[in-house]
C-alpha cells in the first residue's frame, strides 16, 4: 500500500467531503483516506482535486462496505497522479491502436455570433447535423455551412432534429440560463430509498468487497461504462447489455475491462423477457438511457422493482433531472460548452478557440460517483434490507467542478514506465499495458479478473 505523501489540498478536500455527503455517508469515514503522488492536469478548474476526490469516494465507499467484516475500518489511499492518468486512457496497447475517437466532422465551428460543438460520432447524430445544414459530410464544407448561422439558433435546430449539439456559453450565461438554474438547485446525488428485497445478503468478503454481487450494466460512452469498471475491480460480475449492432471500438479496450458483453435487443418481446430474467437475479442496475426511453418498452422502475425487489437503481443523463433541458441528448464535451467550462477556458489560456479540460472529467467523476452510489446502495441494503434509486448527471458535476478554480498548479508529467502495472493484459485487440490502479483500500487490492473484450462476445446469462 502506498506511502501517503502530502495531505488532500483543500479543494480535494472540499470536493470529496460535498460527495461524501451526497452519498449519504458519515463524515467521520473522510478522516480515514490520504493522498499520494503529485502534479496537477492543467486546467482553469481543479480537474486533479475532482479526480482524486471521485475515485476517493468510491473507494471509501468500498473500504466502508469491506467494514463491515474487517478486523478494523480500512485505511485508503489516492495517488492523485494516477487518478489523474485514469481521467484520460488507462491502457497503453502494445503493436496495435484502437480507431480515431472523434468522427471526421465533430468538433467546434465558429458561428455568426461565438461557438457551437457537434457531436457527431453516433450515424444518427451525424445525419441530423448535416441535415439541418444541407451540406455535405466534409469538415470545409460544415464549417462554411455553419458561419451563417446564430449558435444558440443552430443548436436548437440539430436538437430538434434528434441530433447533438452545444452552443459555448460563458459561466455567467449558464448560471443565469434556466436549465443552469435547474440544475445547480439539484442535489449532487438524487436518493431515494425504495422497498425492501426480501432475500438474503451475500457475504462479504473483506479482500473482494463486491464478489457475489450482481450488476447489469446499460451503459455507454463514457461516465457509467467507467463506473462499472471500477465495481468490477472489486470483484463484482459486470454484465454489460448492448443493442444488435452497436460498438464502440475507440473506447471498448478502455472500459470493457474486468466485464463480459453481451447483446440484447430490448425492442424485441424475447429480449425484453431475457433482460427481465437477468434482471430478477442481480443486485445493481446501472443505465445510461434518456428519460422515459426504458418507459417505452415496458421496462420503467415499477416494472424494474417488480422483477427485482429490492434493486439498487443507479442511473445517470447529461443536463440534469429538471428544467426544460431534463432529457436532452449531451455528452461531456458538450456539457462543457454549454456550462461555461470551454469559454472559461479559452479565456484563461488566451486562446482564439473554445479550451475545453484536458480530459473528459465530467465523465470520469460522475463514473466513480455512480460506482460510489451503486456501493453506498448495497450498504443500506444490507443494513435496512431496503433497495434505492439515485441519480446523477454531467452537469451538475460540471457544477461542482466549476465551483474550485486551480490555484498555483504543480507540473503535470506524461504517464511514463513507472505509472503502469508489469503485467501485460491480453485484450481482444492485443496485448496492452494498464495504468496502476488509483486507489487502495487496505487489505482489498483493486484487480481486474478479465481483461478488456470486445462488445457482444458474452452470452446474455449470468
Amino acid at each position: 500500500m502506498p506511502d501517503p505523501s502530502h495531505p488532500a489540498s483543500a479543494p480535494a478536500s472540499r470536493f470529496l467531503a460535498a460527495a461524501w455527503r451526497a452519498l449519504g455517508g458519515d463524515e467521520a469515514w473522510l478522516g480515514r483516506i490520504e493522498y499520494c503522488g503529485e502534479g496537477d492536469l492543467p486546467s482553469v478548474f481543479a480537474v486533479s482535486d475532482l479526480a482524486a476526490a471521485a475515485i476517493g469516494a468510491a473507494a471509501l465507499a468500498v473500504a466502508e462496505r469491506a467494514a463491515l467484516v474487517a478486523s478494523r475500518p480500512p485505511q485508503v489511499v489516492v495517488d492523485r497522479r494516477l487518478a489523474s492518468l485514469w481521467f484520460g486512457f488507462s491502457i497503453r496497447p502494445q503493436g496495435w491502436k484502437p480507431p480515431p475517437v472523434w468522427d471526421p466532422i465533430a468538433g467546434d465551428y465558429p458561428t455568426v455570433d461565438g461557438w457551437i460543438r457537434l457531436h457527431t460520432n453516433a450515424a444518427r447524430h451525424r445525419q441530423a447535423a448535416l441535415a439541418v445544414l444541407g451540406c455535405a459530410g466534409e469538415r470545409n464544407a460544415v464549417a462554411q455551412a455553419v458561419k451563417g448561422w446564430r449558435a444558440d439558433e443552430l443548436e436548437a435546430a440539430v436538437v430538434a432534429k434528434g441530433g447533438c449539439a452545444a452552443a459555448m456559453r460563458a459561466l455567467a450565461a449558464w448560471f443565469d440560463h434556466p436549465q443552469g438554474r435547474a440544475v445547480a438547485a439539484e442535489p449532487l446525488v438524487i436518493s431515494e430509498r425504495r422497498e425492501a428485497g426480501g432475500r438474503a445478503e451475500s457475504p462479504v468478503d473483506p479482500a473482494r468487497p463486491l464478489a457475489g454481487v450482481r450488476v447489469l450494466d446499460l451503459t455507454r460512452i463514457l461516465a457509467g461504462p467507467v463506473a462499472t469498471r471500477f465495481l468490477a475491480g472489486y470483484g463484482a460480475d459486470v454484465l454489460r447489455l448492448d443493442p444488435p449492432g452497436w460498438d464502440e471500438p475507440s473506447v471498448a479496450p478502455e472500459v470493457t475491462l474486468g466485464k463480459r458483453c453481451a447483446r440484447l435487443d430490448l425492442e424485441d418481446p424475447v429480449g425484453r423477457a431475457r433482460f427481465l430474467a437477468l434482471l430478477g437475479e442481480a443486485d445493481v442496475i446501472v443505465h445510461g438511457y434518456r428519460p422515459g426511453a426504458l418507459d417505452a418498452l415496458g421496462l420503467d422502475e415499477a416494472a424494474r422493482r417488480r422483477a427485482r425487489p429490492g434493486l439498487v437503481d443507479v442511473s445517470l443523463d447529461a443536463y440534469g433531472w429538471s428544467g426544460p433541458w431534463a432529457g436532452r441528448r449531451g455528452f461531456d464535451s458538450l456539457v462543457q460548452m454549454s456550462a461555461g467550462i470551454a469559454e472559461a477556458g479559452m479565456r484563461r489560456f488566451a486562446k482564439d478557440q473554445p479550451t475545453p479540460l484536458p480530459v473528459q472529467a465530467l465523465d470520469h467523476a460522475t463514473g466513480y460517483l455512480i460506482a460510489a452510489s451503486v456501493v453506498r446502495g448495497l450498504g443500506e441494503r444490507a443494513a435496512t434490507g431496503a433497495g434505492s434509486s439515485r441519480r446523477l448527471s454531467l452537469a451538475r458535476v460540471a457544477a461542482l467542478l466549476a465551483s474550485e478554480r486551480a490555484d498555483a498548479q504543480a507540473p503535470f508529467a506524461p504517464a511514463g514506465e513507472g505509472d503502469y502495472a508489469p503485467e501485460i493484459e491480453s485484450t481482444d485487440w492485443g496485448p496492452a499495458l494498464r495504468l496502476g490502479p488509483p486507489a487502495a483500500v487496505e487489505g482489498a487490492p483493486m484487480r481486474w479478473a478479465r481483461p478488456a473484450g470486445r462488445l457482444g462476445a458474452a452470452p446474455p446469462v449470468w
